[in-house]
C-alpha cells in the first residue's frame, strides 16, 4: 500500500508541469504582443531618428528577454514531466534530460544567455547617470561563476 501511494505521488510534479508550462505560455504570448504592437506602432509612426532607433532596439531587446524567460519556463515544464510522469516523450536531442543534473545544465546555458541580454538592455538604456560599470562587472562575475559551473560536468563525464 505505502509503496503504491509513493509511486503515485509522483504525479504531484504535474501541478509544477502545468504551473511552468502555463508560465511558459503566458511569457511567450506576452513577448509576442509586445513584439508586434511594436511593430505596428513603427509603422504608424512612420519617423525616423536615433533616438527612435535606440527605443525600438531596447524594446525588441526586452521582447527577447521575455522570450528566452518564456523558454526557460517551458523547458522546466518539459523536463520535469520527463522526469517524473513519462520519459518516453519524443522530444529533440538537446532536449532530452535523463536526470536533474542534467535540467541544471541546460537551465545555467539559458540564463547565461538570459544575463548577457539583461546587460544589454542596460547597456542600451544608460544615460551616464547610473553605474552601469558595478551592474556590468557583477553580471559578469556570475555569468563566469555560471560557466564555471557548466565546466564542471565536461570533467565529470
Amino acid at each position: 500500500m505505502i509503496q503504491r501511494f509513493v509511486q503515485a505521488s509522483r504525479f504531484i510534479v504535474l501541478l509544477a508541469v502545468a504551473g511552468s508550462f502555463a508560465a511558459a505560455v503566458t511569457l511567450l504570448v506576452y513577448g509576442s504582443i509586445l513584439t508586434f504592437a511594436t511593430v505596428g506602432e513603427t509603422l504608424a509612426a512612420w519617423s525616423v531618428s536615433s533616438k527612435g532607433l535606440k527605443a525600438l532596439v531596447l524594446t525588441f531587446i526586452e521582447a527577447i528577454d521575455v522570450f528566452l524567460l518564456g523558454v526557460v519556463f517551458y523547458i522546466i515544464a518539459l523536463a520535469l514531466y520527463e522526469l517524473f510522469i513519462d520519459d518516453t516523450i519524443p522530444l529533440p536531442e538537446w532536449l532530452v534530460i535523463h536526470n536533474l543534473d542534467d535540467l541544471k545544465y541546460k537551465l545555467v546555458g539559458v540564463l547565461i544567455v538570459v544575463m548577457g541580454v539583461l546587460f544589454l538592455g542596460q547597456a542600451m538604456r544608460w544615460d551616464g547617470q547610473p553605474d552601469l560599470l558595478g551592474f556590468g562587472v557583477s553580471t559578469a562575475l556570475v555569468i563566469a561563476a555560471l560557466t564555471w559551473f557548466l565546466s564542471l560536468k565536461g570533467k565529470k563525464g
